[in-house]
């Protein structure tokens, strides 16, 4: 088993660090100048993403018939792992663009394709999903929200929340329920809804980092033309399901860890305590490597997801094994970084006392939401063990 990459993807690898270094500011994140989640911010972003667009790489491994490289699977993640190690932005909007476009090219109508997925591919169309909602956030299959045949028309009703950047996006992939008397697993169809028609409702809902990243949506009488459903009618849980194996299977999550753990090592070999360096404590050293040695194993496991794509198959428990051990991880590395940066930990970016600008405070709190997004640690091991084990369902 060789886990090297080979010498062209190291190629492409330098490529993106070179892009990264020419293209970003060399204050990137801007030490604090730009207020997350603000207009200043998101045109940053924006602009951002163009760039990526235009060098084609957020088509990267798309089928050159819809406009993209045709790159290996591979090729992706390098991509992924460098520019969630230098923090760049957009990361998380470029998630969603991953979630949505295969579900396009594999089910959508060749005029749904022409009209979306240039738009993707360029960065210049924003997304959000319409998937949570108030009872149904793990339990997907649950949802209410309702889209009613009407002519040549779905009349859509009922609310979505912490639907991440509903504000910023012009479109939304949407789950609604097509057929309430159907198992709630078979009468769900899949929507692509313009967030600029009537009837839509945005309200922020503010995180515990006091970002508006969240929002609850309200969806009254909204109309869609049959031409915004994706694939067949009613199936929608199997677009769902595979949507969300693409959300759980990205490389990110060990690329910004591993960067964190490389600055918390840096901040324990430069900052006194204990008589010498906090490098020196013993504890802080066996801590630092226990983080080490995970992050290694969420690494693999991506990169295992990844693998299995690159062949055409669609992980189920794989993508629930790698969620569930990187949202733990992250978690773990915040609390440790609490215990090693002490009462300074909890200083905000605001502070110019903040070690590592606050990053630590800030994961702290927004780590909460790590066993939450996506999908329950609760629910990915439920799935391991049906999917994984062949353990009967509960």
């Amino acid at each position: 088993m060789d886990f090297r990459f080979t010498e062209e993807q190291e190629r492409f690898r330098q490529e993106v660090r070179d892009f990264l270094h020419r293209e970003l500011p060399s204050d990137w994140p801007f030490n604090g100048r730009l207020a997350e989640e603000s207009d200043e911010w998101w045109d940053f972003t924006l602009s951002w993403l163009r760039k990526l667009g235009g060098k084609g790489w957020i088509a990267l491994t798309w089928p050159e018939e819809y406009g993209g490289k045709g790159r290996p699977l591979m090729d992706e993640v390098i991509l992924s792992e460098e520019m969630a190690y230098r923090r760049t932005p957009g990361v998380q909007v470029w998630a969603r663009w991953k979630m949505v476009a295969p579900i396009i090219m594999g089910f959508g109508s060749e005029e749904q394709k022409r009209r979306h997925l240039p738009g993707i591919a360029k960065g210049e169309v924003t997304w959000c999903e319409g998937f949570s909602e108030p009872g149904a956030g793990s339990d997907l299959a649950g949802v209410q929200t309702q889209a009613i045949e009407d002519g040549d028309n779905f009349v859509i009703n009922g609310q979505k929340i912490f639907t991440s950047l509903a504000h910023r996006a012009d479109y939304c992939f949407l789950a609604a329920r097509t057929d309430p008397d159907a198992p709630k697993h078979r009468g769900i169809s899949m929507f692509v809804v313009d967030m600029k028609a009537p009837g839509i409702t945005i309200r922020p809902l503010i995180n515990i980092v006091g970002s508006h990243h969240f929002n609850e949506v309200f969806f009254d009488d909204v109309r869609v033309t049959k031409k915004d459903l994706i694939g067949e009618k009613n199936r929608g849980w199997y677009y769902l399901a595979t949507a969300l194996n693409y959300e759980r299977s990205g490389v990110t999550l060990p690329a910004m860890n591993k960067r964190l753990i490389e600055e918390l090592a840096r901040h324990a070999k430069e900052t006194p305590g204990n008589g010498g360096m906090l490098a020196d404590d013993l504890m802080v050293r066996q801590k630092l490597a226990e983080m080490a040695i995970e992050n290694e194993i969420s690494r693999l496991l991506c990169y295992r997801v990844a693998w299995l794509q690159s062949k055409g198959l669609v992980p189920s428990y794989e993508a629930s094994m790698s969620l569930l051990f990187g949202g733990e991880l992250i978690r773990r590395i915040a609390n440790t970084g609490m215990e090693i940066l002490g009462l300074y930990g909890q200083l905000t970016k605001k502070s110019k006392w903040a070690p590592l600008r606050g990053t630590i405070e800030h994961l702290y709190l927004s780590s909460l939401s790590a066993g939450i997004a996506g999908g329950t640690n609760e629910i990915q091991r439920n799935l391991i063990a049906i999917l994984g084990l062949g353990l009967p369902r509960g």
